[in-house]
C-alpha cells in the first residue's frame, strides 16, 4: 500500500504500482476552468483520479479501467476515501466507453501505457498496463477529442521521445497545447517526460518549462517539493 496526506492506495492487484509518472500528472494538470467533471482514461490504482478529487471541486469524477483486478483495486480505493460519493469507475475499454458517450468533460487526464518497443515481458498484467497498443495514442486523442466540453482540458503524461509526434495528431484533432513541462531526473539527466496539456482554443504563445525532480538521491528540489507536497507524506 501507498499512503498519501488525505488517502491511501492499495496496489496488490495492480500491475502497474503507484509511480512518479502518475502524481506528477495528477499534482500538474491545470484546472483553472473549474471542471464540474473529469474522465480518468486508463485508471489503474485510482490514484490520479483521487489526487484531482482532493485539488478540485468537481463534482463526478469517472475514471476508466479495462484490466478487472486494476478496476476492482480502484473501486475499492474509490470507496475507502473521503470522496467516494464523487468518485466512480468504469470497467470497460476506450473503444467501448466512446460508443455511447453520455456526458461531455471538462477535464480529461491519462497516464496512457506507451512502451512501443516490440520486446514484451512475462507478466501479461502488466503488458496490458504498459504497452501501447493496449492504447494507441491516436484512440486516446481521438476519444477526447469526442468527449471533451467546449472549454475543456486534455492533460497527459508521455515520453519525451513521443511529444513531437503526440503533438501533430493532437492537432489533426484540433487540440492545441496550452502548456507543456519536460520532466528530468536530475540537472544533468535527459528530458524524460513531457506534461502536456491541451485544449480546443488554440493560444499564441504556449508556456514551456522543464521541471527536474531530484538534485541528489532522494534531495528533492524546490518546484518538485513545490508540487507535490499536498500529497506525499514526507514532501
Amino acid at each position: 500500500m501507498f499512503q498519501f496526506k488525505n488517502f491511501l492506495i492499495n496496489q496488490d492487484r495492480c500491475a502497474m504500482k503507484v509511480g512518479t509518472d502518475g502524481v506528477l500528472l495528477g499534482a500538474w494538470t491545470p484546472i483553472e476552468n473549474n471542471p464540474f467533471n473529469i474522465l480518468d482514461i486508463g485508471a489503474g490504482t485510482g490514484i490520479i483520479a483521487l489526487m484531482l478529487a482532493q485539488r478540485s471541486n468537481a463534482e463526478q469524477i469517472d475514471a476508466l479501467e479495462i484490466n478487472e483486478n486494476a478496476y476492482e483495486q480502484a473501486v475499492d480505493n474509490f470507496e475507502n476515501s473521503a470522496w467516494s460519493d464523487r468518485l466512480f469507475c468504469f470497467h470497460a475499454g476506450l473503444d467501448e466507453f466512446v460508443e455511447e458517450p453520455e456526458d461531455e468533460y471538462d477535464l480529461i487526464i491519462s497516464n496512457p501505457p506507451f512502451y512501443s518497443e516490440d520486446y514484451k515481458t512475462e507478466c501479461d498484467q502488466r503488458d496490458l498496463a504498459r504497452f501501447q497498443d493496449a492504447m494507441p495514442f491516436e484512440d486516446l486523442i481521438e476519444a477526447a477529442a469526442l468527449l471533451l466540453s467546449e472549454n475543456g482540458i486534455f492533460s497527459v503524461i508521455i515520453p519525451f521521445k513521443e511529444e513531437e509526434k503526440f503533438l501533430a495528431l493532437a492537432f489533426q484533432y484540433e487540440l492545441y497545447p496550452i502548456k507543456i513541462t519536460r520532466v528530468k531526473g536530475t540537472p544533468t539527466s535527459e528530458i524524460k517526460r513531457s506534461l502536456l496539456a491541451f485544449s480546443q482554443n488554440a493560444i499564441e504563445t504556449v508556456p514551456t518549462d522543464e521541471l527536474i525532480i531530484e538534485i541528489a538521491r532522494h534531495v528533492y528540489t524546490t518546484e518538485y517539493i513545490e508540487l507535490t507536497k499536498d500529497f506525499y507524506l514526507k514532501m
